[in-house]
């Protein structure tokens, strides 16, 4: 039995009672559940969802208790996503699950983990975090006696595989994605549903807005540096003359949630725009549109790239923190080439694939699942790893 969503939909959005359904067949929903609600709730039940947790942001093994982790990050972006999609009348469940789940494949070290297990798996299809995502929530996740993997709705699905946009036609598409393929007409080559838009670039302007918010504390700048950004600059000024002797920690605070806002403002509007300018009657004609429905005025869009130059360039960028990382990212690289070596030392439920020992398998095979190991490690884990086999402090 499908249930209804609770809001009023537009007709181009993704109404679950009309989703393409689940990978393999399930069990009926009760308690007036929605399709969605369920990918919602295994996300949030899931053991790699729990991980994030403990995964790097942007600081590793940072000593503040106000620093983001992943999961603070994820929780904000998935705000956001609601916030946008209940203004355009859009699935918030689907919506707020693709958001979820967008970084569940991330792995410890933030990006430099992620360049490390790249570089490492080169001749092996490479990796992927996006793509990492997929193979959580698809093969990595058994929790159930029937499946492997969550069980999710093609809906949820598109907007993790489509999570940065169409996939370009000369990049490989992954085995696990062809097999979904088998299954349901993704459509790589065209956009995702809306939900699966606002997710996206619901992810943008969370860590472009809260990241100045965690640089401040890190004192990698000063409020005068941010100054040089216009709008912010603007902000700053406008809250002053409002509150004029304002706490630091207040007006940091109201500088980060005005500028959350006039992006979500900014997106809603122009979206508004654009879907007015056009006759979107079902999702598909979302999906085969020539380009994203759900963006940002070319003045915002400006505004967002000039942040994200002054964070790369003071923040992200930062030969401390790129040292640092550098320093830990040595673990990844040392237990990998050890399991390579003795798959043994593997945890046993990870030395057997399928009833086949990982033995039997070739070096390709191997140094997936040794990646899949090591990817949904959280920092904490990964550094406890190492000292058990290599002994030494880090």
């Amino acid at each position: 039995m499908h249930t209804k969503d609770n809001s009023i939909l537009m007709p181009y959005a993704c109404h679950s009672n009309l989703t393409k359904g689940r990978f393999y067949e399930d069990e009926a929903l009760v308690l007036g559940r929605t399709e969605y609600q369920r990918d919602r709730d295994r996300i949030i039940h899931s053991e790699a969802f729990r991980r994030l947790k403990d995964k790097t942001q942007v600081f590793v093994f940072q000593s503040g208790d106000h620093f983001r982790t992943r999961l603070t990050h994820t929780i904000e972006v998935a705000q956001i996503a609601r916030s946008i999609s209940r203004a355009l009348n859009l699935n918030e469940d689907l919506t707020e699950t693709i958001a979820l789940a967008h970084d569940l494949g991330h792995p410890p070290l933030g990006h430099k983990g992620e360049a490390v297990l790249k570089e490492l798996m080169t001749n092996f299809n490479g990796f992927d975090h996006n793509e990492q995502s997929i193979r959580v929530v698809t093969v990595l996740e058994k929790k159930y006696p029937s499946f492997n993997g969550l069980n999710l709705t093609m809906e949820t699905l598109e907007g993790l595989i489509k999570h940065n946009g169409p996939y370009r036609k000369d990049k490989k598409i992954p085995h696990f994605i062809i097999q979904i393929m088998e299954k349901f007409s993704l459509e790589l080559q065209n956009y995702p549903s809306l939900e699966g838009q606002v997710a996206n670039i619901s992810d943008d302007i969370a860590y472009l807005t809260h990241d100045f918010d965690d640089g401040l504390r890190e004192n990698l700048f000063t409020l005068n540096d941010l100054k040089s950004i216009a709008l912010i600059k603007s902000i700053i000024k406008e809250i002053e003359s409002t509150y004029s002797n304002i706490q630091y920690d207040i007006l940091i605070h109201q500088l980060i949630r005005k500028l959350v806002s006039y992006f979500i403002n900014d997106i809603i509007c122009n979206s508004q725009e654009i879907i007015g300018k056009n006759y979107f009657r079902t999702v598909e004609d979302i999906r085969n549109h020539n380009d994203s429905v759900i963006k940002l005025t070319s003045t915002a869009n400006d505004h967002m790239q000039e942040i994200r130059y002054f964070l790369f360039k003071n923040m992200y960028h930062n030969k401390l923190i790129l040292d640092k990382l550098s320093k830990y990212s040595v673990m990844i690289k040392k237990i990998f080439y050890l399991f390579q070596e003795n798959i043994s030392l593997l945890p046993t439920s990870w030395r057997n694939q399928n009833g086949h020992s990982l033995n039997t398998m070739t070096l390709e095979k191997k140094s997936r699942v040794i990646t899949d190991y090591i990817a949904g490690m959280t920092d904490n884990y990964l550094k406890m790893e190492y000292m058990k086999f290599f002994k030494e402090e880090y």
